[in-house]
């Protein structure tokens, strides 16, 4: 029988990409919180800095580092600092995203390819990086990624981040498949609409608020509604789980409104 003490990452390394704000930083203080050490990895360093402050006042060991997912140096001089730094990591969140909201014929190739490799390649690039030093190491892994409810539904004006989302929630599939045998799994969360720094004035614009309407538990979720999956799909819990791409979104991708 399964017992909280599964949820427990006492003695776990997590490093969260995208952790200078937003869902990047509250993954990687819920993580902590857990009893994980906790590597914050971002492009902006000040407010890396700031968010690691603030998250190593409550939690245990906690450290920053520079880190450009789109950059193959980058992402392995990232993992070799967090080794030196805390010990091998075990839990992987792909969280470091971006959206640009123009509509198609607006979208340029510059747009489209920025998109595609911070969701998408910068996934990939972080995660063949930790499975190669699991299968080195021999060590079990957790991988997962953060994907979208606009993987499953459809909206206007941002077709390089639908696409991002829906390549991820596959490449989640095709890993989860490829290294199960090396006692990786790969698990993804597709948020609905959580209220953040990057969607907060669109949400409450009119359009936003038509948006939330349609969502079945009548709200705009917050990044505390992800805090168990996030844990379940971390830790022991979920050991049995593997190519799952988890909606949280009150029920908005069943919707029929």
């Amino acid at each position: 029988m399964r017992s909280m003490a599964d949820f427990d990452l006492t003695g776990r390394v997590a490093l969260v990409t995208g952790a200078s704000r937003g869902l990047g930083r509250h993954f990687a203080g819920v993580l902590a919180q857990a009893g994980a050490s906790v590597v914050l990895a971002a492009r902006d360093e000040s407010r890396l800095a700031e968010a690691a402050a603030e998250i190593g006042k409550t939690a245990g060991k906690i450290v920053a580092l520079p880190l450009d997912v789109t950059d193959g140096k980058s992402v392995r001089q990232c993992f070799s600092a967090a080794e030196a730094a805390l010990g091998p990591v075990d839990i992987l969140v792909n969280n470091a995203g971006i959206a640009v909201s123009k509509p198609l014929l607006e979208h340029s190739e510059e747009d489209w390819d920025r998109v595609l490799d911070t969701n998408l390649k910068g996934a990939w690039l972080m995660s063949r990086e930790a499975a190669s030093r699991w299968i080195a190491l021999r060590r079990r892994g957790r991988i997962v990624n953060i994907s979208s409810l606009l993987a499953l539904r459809t909206i206007r004006n941002v077709p390089s981040y639908t696409a991002a989302k829906a390549g991820l929630d596959h490449l989640t599939r095709t890993l989860a498949v490829e290294l199960a045998r090396f006692g990786v799994t790969v698990n993804a969360i597709a948020p609905g609409y959580v209220e953040t720094d990057m969607n907060r004035g669109f949400l409450q614009s009119e359009t936003g608020r038509a948006l939330i309407a349609r969502i079945p538990t009548g709200r705009v979720g917050a990044p505390e509604d992800l805090d168990g999956a996030l844990l379940l799909l971390a830790s022991d819990a979920g050991a049995y789980l593997n190519g799952v791409v988890l909606p949280v979104d009150g029920g908005h991708a069943v919707s029929v409104v």
